[in-house]
């Protein structure tokens, strides 16, 4: 395994994240997906990815309502994993308690609720990354950084993160900290892949210059640069949230995934391996999140940290996308 310094913290990080999202109890009503794996499913999973070195643990509270922090927890628990040598991060804002008044969003009552919650289904006394999971636009940007503040300052957080949303409102809501003497954010949570680099154009290059962690979310696109075009496995059969966020951009992916395939075959390498070589070239990148929901994966995700690919490689594998519309801001 290879680890890396959390953007400008003194924190080590694997450089390959376990994304917790596939785990949980599945069901497929209330935000629940069908494809999670429970805890006895999770093990061998969890237990791989432990024992190729990874350290850093990606959950939400929203992800199967709450359970798959519970799993997360769990997991922790049955490996006896050593709470320093971990990296555990969670994040806040999405739905949880429907049709409820104050049952989400990024009001000083959610998050000093929500962080409380997250840490019982944990069982742990701190996360190391809190993050919120889009921006509230519906709640002024110093109630939400003064009380992410201060869940630090409580010890109940040890650095703060945020995920995809515009540059300009990154920039912003760090300022805001920065004029108050606040937290600042250490990582962005970015939508970044093959398939959508939109990102390169604002986001990761603040970032780069800021010294922010960049954590990818979906560097297979929900496995869409794993397979060939055109592959149904399980999962893409009752994947409802894949569909939602890539769909609309079939035409313009096809293209690129065609093309990943062939480098692949020329390499003697999965797509898997390929599209996350890709990612992990850019210097800019400190952990892409690799949800997984087999050994094998976990497996093939930490085998790409030896595959070096060429300049004339990674040329050509970037050479079919083009701009796309604006995705996963929701």
């Amino acid at each position: 395994m290879q680890y890396t310094k959390f953007g400008n913290t003194g924190v080590d990080v694997s450089r390959i994240c376990l994304g917790m999202m596939s785990f949980g109890k599945p069901g497929s009503e209330n935000g629940l997906f069908p494809w999670a794996r429970d805890f006895d499913e999770a093990k061998p999973i969890f237990g791989k990815a432990v024992e190729l070195g990874v350290n850093y643990f990606d959950t939400a509270n929203v992800y199967q309502l709450g359970t798959s922090e519970e799993v997360t927890g769990r997991l922790i628990r049955h490996f006896n994993l050593d709470r320093d040598d971990i990296v555990v991060a969670t994040k806040v804002r999405m739905e949880m308690r429907a049709g409820k008044p104050n049952g989400s969003g990024l009001s000083r009552k959610e998050i000093l609720s929500e962080i409380d919650k997250s840490l019982s289904r944990l069982g742990l006394d701190y996360v190391d990354v809190y993050t919120i999971h889009r921006l509230d636009p519906l709640t002024p940007e110093e109630e939400i950084m003064e009380a992410l503040h201060d869940v630090v300052k409580s010890g109940k957080v040890r650095y703060i993160g945020a995920s995809t949303m515009y540059a300009w409102q990154f920039e912003r809501l760090q300022s805001v900290a920065e004029k108050n003497g606040w937290s600042k954010f250490v990582s962005m949570q970015n939508h970044y892949n093959l398939i959508y680099r939109e990102e390169e154009r604002e986001m990761i290059p603040l970032c780069e210059d800021r010294k922010v962690a960049l954590t990818p979310w979906s560097p297979l696109a929900g496995g869409r640069v794993a397979h060939p075009w055109g592959t149904v496995t399980p999962r893409v059969e009752i994947d409802e949230v894949s569909k939602w966020v890539w769909d609309s951009t079939n035409d313009l992916d096809k293209i690129v995934v065609d093309n990943l395939e062939r480098c692949a075959k020329d390499r003697g390498i999965s797509m898997a391996q390929m599209s996350l070589a890709w990612m992990l070239s850019k210097p800019y990148i400190t952990a892409p999140i690799v949800g997984t929901t087999a050994v094998r994966h976990v497996e093939e995700a930490v085998a790409a940290l030896d595959i070096e690919l060429t300049d004339e490689e990674i040329q050509e594998l970037e050479k079919p996308y083009v701009t796309h519309p604006v995705l996963g801001m929701m």
